[in-house]
């Protein structure tokens, strides 16, 4: 089951929770989170527990900031339809000339998956 993320980039503690919440949404591992964000798998461990969020301006600000953006466009163009959100993700693209899961975890290519989404929204 998936819900939609409103706007969280103006307040820490919304933005982190936003962040675990599309991992969970998206079935994805605090590993691959890490890998997103540019941060330590302990540091996933400190934000999930909520005795740590986000801090504004960082690299990994900015990474949740485009993660969100990332969720919200996928969701729009799925119409909330999670099944169909993660079977877009784990699918090969020929547009994207890859898997978009692997593309933002492994080559960190989070920007141009949104630039894409945006494009054929």
């Amino acid at each position: 089951m998936v819900f939609e993320i409103s706007d969280a980039r103006g307040d820490p503690r919304r933005l982190t929770q936003a962040v675990t919440q599309i991992t969970t949404f998206l079935d994805l591992y605090h590993a691959e989170l890490a890998r997103i964000l540019g941060v330590k798998c302990t540091d996933i461990g400190q934000l999930t527990s909520g005795r740590h969020c986000l801090e504004p301006g960082t690299p990994a600000w900015q990474q949740a900031c485009l993660f969100v953006r990332f969720y919200q466009v996928l969701f729009a163009r799925m119409a909330g339809n999670g099944v169909a959100m993660r079977h877009w993700l784990r699918v090969s693209s020929r547009e994207l000339d890859g898997i978009p899961h692997l593309l933002i975890v492994d080559e960190g290519r989070l920007a141009d998956i949104v630039a894409h989404l945006e494009r054929i929204e």
